[in-house]
């Protein structure tokens, strides 16, 4: 009988190893197709079979999984989007060609297009923040005239806040509409870029696998203009009303998006107006938001959703176990990391689940303003808020770094 195996499409650099261990756990062959194998730094280690095979041609995947089926039973395919939402898309039609459990590409493709988005979820009456779609530097002026200053600027398409900042004024409007039309911001189309209003108000974000909302946690940003998350807490700290309030907007998102197959993570901000639905994610999130909902619910969004690709049935019953939350660890500065350490000294702390590192002495550090600044997290769980708020500060006082910034290198030169 020919082995059971999972197609992974491309890999993640939070989640990605979370994949492969659920897939094994449940009797699977995990295989990553991937441009580029070798960013993903725990496939080799493991010892994970990864092909290299261009992920932005579909023919070419097709073939690829076509290959594979002669030597193995394909039972599901899925992946990661990462910086290239299309990818999600990507995932939908192959599991269409093949005739495998997935989600509806034509729904993912228009919650991926920003702008698509927003009209949809406006029409369908879900609260929105006012916004507007500027193709150049006039139009991105003029729309944030009439919006009103602050606004928030971004690509139509991307995640991971690559390319959103939060404009106070004229000058920081002027200049980061110069960065996403110049050439360091990549765009893999013509340049879209939509101009919204500021829904100011607490983080909140839900966690849905098909139709049913498991978890709701809170975060906070760092300082602006970008949007760099510090810290996450699940359950989020809400009555029963508002938590209904949230939960009735999940849903309408759902419908009006046609989305209800899979995981789904929606974004909000609670304005004066309620929750605001900041931003619709086809996909699971990455770090923490797995492992703080199976510390705090018991639920185990990877594992769950594989079932849910393989055809499997799910078990998607949540319970207030724990409260759990995590640090996101960036630097104030850019430079040379000298030395990070700690980690193991906060990882023997009671309460303390996780502490991980992205980044190893001698690499360069460049903050860029979105979640590729963050260097490490660490996650914790309790009890009570306020033991788990305890335990979270003192395991990251016990980490630390030293980062020497590129002016002094080049004094020392």
């Amino acid at each position: 009988m020919a082995r059971r195996a999972l197609i992974l499409v491309e890999g993640h650099r939070s989640i990605g190893l979370l994949y492969v261990n659920a897939a094994q756990r449940l009797g699977l062959h995990p295989i990553t197709l991937s441009a580029d194998p070798a960013q993903y730094d725990y496939l080799a280690p493991e010892s994970i079979e990864a092909i290299r095979v261009d992920t932005d041609n579909l023919d070419a995947l097709i073939a690829e999984c076509s290959r594979l089926r002669a030597t193995y039973d394909i039972v599901g395919i899925t992946g990661f989007a990462g910086d290239d939402e299309s990818i999600s898309v990507t995932i939908g039609k192959l599991c269409l060609h093949f005739d495998l459990p997935g989600p509806n590409p034509a729904s993912i493709e228009r919650c991926c297009d920003k702008f698509a988005q927003r009209q949809v979820l406006n029409e369908a009456g879900v609260s929105v923040p006012a916004y507007r779609m500027a193709v150049n530097a006039t139009e991105v002026q003029s729309f944030a005239t009439d919006i009103g200053l602050p606004v928030v600027v971004k690509p139509a398409l991307g995640s991971g806040s690559i390319g959103v900042k939060l404009c106070r004024n004229v000058d920081e409007l002027a200049e980061h509409t110069t960065y996403l039309l110049g050439s360091k911001h990549a765009w893999r189309s013509s340049p879209r870029i939509l101009v919204e209003e500021f829904a100011e108000g607490p983080y909140y974000d839900a966690d849905i696998m098909g139709s049913e909302v498991i978890a709701i946690g809170a975060a906070e940003f760092g300082s602006p203009p970008g949007f760099v998350f510090r810290e996450f807490t699940f359950p989020a700290p809400l009555n029963d009303n508002d938590y209904k309030s949230i939960v009735d907007v999940s849903l309408s998102c759902l419908r009006a998006l046609d989305l209800g197959w899979g995981p789904t993570n929606i974004e909000f901000r609670w304005t004066k107006r309620g929750p605001v639905v900041i931003e619709v994610n086809p996909r699971l999130p990455g770090t923490p938001d797995p492992q703080l909902v199976q510390l705090a619910y018991g639920v185990d969004l990877i594992t769950e959703h594989i079932k849910l690709t393989i055809g499997d049935e799910c078990d998607l019953h949540s319970r207030h176990l724990q409260n759990a939350a995590a640090r996101i660890l960036v630097p104030d500065h850019d430079g040379i990391l000298d030395w990070i350490g700690g980690g193991s000294r906060a990882a023997a702390m009671p309460g303390v689940a996780e502490v991980k590192f992205y980044v190893e002495a001698k690499k360069s550090i460049i903050r860029k303003g979105d979640y590729r600044d963050w260097i490490g997290h660490v996650i914790v769980a309790s009890s009570s808020v306020a033991r788990t708020e305890v335990i979270l500060q003192r395991a990251v006082d016990l980490i630390d770094w030293s980062i020497t910034p590129f002016s002094t290198l080049g004094e020392e030169e």
